[in-house]
């Protein structure tokens, strides 16, 4: 069967023809499996549900003792906050299709996310208002950035000078010249280095600076956004916490969830593959469908190995360093002071984000403390509890106001989380062009996905996007 991008576009409204037809003649045998999963996360479990809708039997292998992946939240803490996914935007119709099928309730979280008073930038310890950023003697932007906060100008200039006349071409080869460092996009816009190093090194959306991410991806990224922001202006998460998602899809399979069984090897064999796992069990079915991020996946022996591009891929995709502080407050600081709880810093603080979770929307449940790139590889060094009370610290050094009113609850680097190694995935200049319409190719009887394989979405529908693909892959053969 060929999937044409228009036809892959439909998405899981469509896909239960598109399936029955690649599926047809195919029936779950008497014993074993037909499919092994690896990995329990929003893509792992949505392609075992896909399978098994269609008679497959399926076994779904997950190294962690919890399913989820890069969902993740803390259950104990105020708020239920999030150190992994957030939110969906109204356009993740797959998202919001899954969380139908799953039994749990979106709520609009906006008003709570970005409510409140503004960002405040903190620069060389010493808070900056928007109105005096522009005339700043620290403000390094050309003219026609000054009135732009740091935050606020790679997605600007990345909007505003997009190369690609289709957002949805980033991967086509023909693109290939525009797969270029963020530093080189930048440059060419008239931003000199100091003014590349504030907007786009200090807190990275990807990467850890403008060297090691790809215009190119940003520019998908952003054609994504755009969409979004055209479906409407909510943000939607789970009731009770994201968490609750991939609990709930867990719940609607039929098959075996085997929590602890991290792989070691992949056999891919002429008429099976055979999945060996640390603790010495080994699984058999004819296919095996490989959600692992390839951070992960490249510590997996693969016999007979991966090669060309897709060998580089697993060897060589980026995934973004971010560490999460949750910080819990005993006294609304802020009031002191006057300012506001939400803080943009070049300091080794990182970002602070309030979390406004409680029964009043204007309650502030506890703050996020963020630290990307090269800032979380630092807190990761320290290790969790050193860490932990250098944010502390670092926040009443910068608001004195918050001395011994905040408490450090839970520290979490998804660098340092071992069956992750990163964040959400993404490409190196280069990259893109050496691999990126090729990296989720089956390799025999092993298929791919997980957000790192989309070609259409990013994020958690990115993910369910990938899952689509690779059971129409499995169910046409």
């Amino acid at each position: 069967m060929k999937l044409t991008r228009r036809a892959f576009g439909v998405g899981a409204a469509a896909l239960g023809m598109t399936m029955a037809a690649g599926a047809r003649g195919q029936t779950a045998k008497a014993r074993g499996y037909d499919v092994i999963v690896l990995g329990a996360g929003v893509s792992g479990l949505n392609a075992a549900w896909l399978l098994e809708r269609e008679g497959l039997k399926v076994l779904v292998l997950e190294a962690r003792q919890r399913v989820g992946g890069r969902v993740f939240t803390l259950m104990d803490q105020p708020g239920y906050p999030e150190m992994g996914f957030n939110s969906m935007g109204e356009g993740y119709g797959r998202g919001i299709d899954a969380a139908k099928r799953a039994g749990v309730e979106l709520e609009n979280i906006a008003p709570r996310f970005y409510g409140g008073p503004p960002q405040e930038l903190y620069l060389d310890g010493k808070r900056i208002t928007r109105e005096a950023w522009a005339t700043s003697p620290l403000n390094p932007f050309p003219e026609a950035l000054k009135g732009s906060m740091p935050w606020e100008v790679v997605s600007k200039m990345v909007s505003q000078h997009t190369r690609l006349p289709d957002f949805n071409l980033w991967n086509d080869p023909s693109n290939a010249a525009l797969d270029i460092s963020l530093y080189s996009f930048l440059q060419a816009q008239g931003l000199n280095d100091a003014a590349i190093q504030l907007a786009a090194s200090i807190s990275p959306y990807y990467g850890t600076s403008a060297y090691d991410v790809s215009a190119l991806m940003l520019e998908f990224n952003d054609g994504f956004i755009k969409g979004q922001i055209q479906a409407g202006p909510r943000s939607l998460a789970v009731k009770g916490g994201n968490i609750q998602l991939p609990n709930g899809m867990a719940k609607l399979l039929k098959g075996d969830i085997l929590l602890g069984k991290e792989v070691v090897a992949i056999d891919n064999l002429a008429g099976k593959v055979d999945v060996r796992c640390a603790d010495g069990a080994v699984y058999s079915a004819p296919h095996v469908l490989c959600s692992l991020p390839f951070s992960t996946l490249r510590n997996v022996a693969i016999r007979p190995g991966l090669s060309g591009p897709q060998a580089m891929a697993v060897a060589e995709l980026k995934y973004q360093p971010i560490s999460i502080a949750f910080l819990t407050v005993t006294e609304p600081f802020w009031e002191s002071d006057g300012v506001s709880p939400a803080m943009w810093t070049d300091d080794m603080l990182g970002n602070v984000m309030p979390q406004r979770f409680g029964a009043d929307p204007k309650q502030v449940t506890g703050l996020m403390v963020q630290g990307r790139g090269h800032l979380a590889q630092y807190w990761d060094r320290l290790g969790k509890d050193e860490a932990l009370a250098f944010v502390v610290n670092r926040l009443e050094t910068l608001r004195p106001a918050a001395k011994g009113k905040v408490k450090g609850a839970y520290m979490h680097s998804w660098t340092a989380e071992r069956f992750n190694m990163g964040d959400i995935s993404y490409f190196s200049p280069g990259q893109i062009a050496a691999f990126g319409s090729t990296l989720s190719a089956p390799a025999g009887r092993l298929h791919f996905c997980g957000e790192h394989t989309a070609v259409g979405a990013r994020g958690l529908e990115g993910a369910l996007e990938s899952s689509e693909r690779a059971a129409l892959e499995i169910l046409s053969l």
